[in-house]
């Protein structure tokens, strides 16, 4: 038995086109899109834990919409991938909870780039938010963290040659 590698990271979000815009924009890459209707919707309730609301469910069958909705996109390299979904039902009471990076749990995804200080710049100018400062660590690497949509936390670290 052996792990092989992380498959994907999985964040929930509310405004799934405001998030996915923020990903594309960063250079993320598409992999699909899609909904999760039918007899998945069940299945997903089962598998991830959460209550099947049967009430909502047949009404959102009738309208035709889904509970789940789901967006996989990857880094240039294929590397890595995130999902970003978005749930209709059941929702989740507390909404947002905005942490600041010391906050116990997961709290960002780092990436390596190239160029951070034209990166930093075409983000904050699409509403994301500079949370420090870009560091120069050592001469070694060029490190910041950035807030996007939804209180989304990415770490960028540039590699210095």
């Amino acid at each position: 038995m052996k792990i092989h590698r992380i498959d994907h990271v999985g964040i929930i979000v509310n405004d799934l086109p405001a998030v996915k815009a923020f990903f594309l924009d960063f250079g993320l890459e598409m992999l699909g899109e899609g909904k999760v209707e039918g007899e998945w919707v069940e299945r997903m309730e089962r598998i991830i834990g959460l209550p099947n609301d049967k009430e909502v469910a047949e009404l959102q069958k009738s309208n035709g919409e889904a509970n789940i909705e789901l967006v996989m996109l990857r880094t240039p390299d294929g590397d890595a991938n995130i999902e970003l979904v978005k749930f209709h039902s059941p929702l989740d009471e507390n909404g947002i909870q905005r942490s600041v990076t010391n906050t116990q749990g997961i709290q960002h995804i780092a990436f390596a780039v190239e160029d951070i200080e034209a990166l930093v710049t075409k983000l904050t100018k699409k509403g994301a938010g500079l949370i420090g400062d870009i560091y120069n660590y050592e001469n070694v690497y060029k490190l910041c963290y950035i807030r996007g949509p939804e209180g989304i936390i990415l770490e960028l670290a540039e590699e210095i040659k």
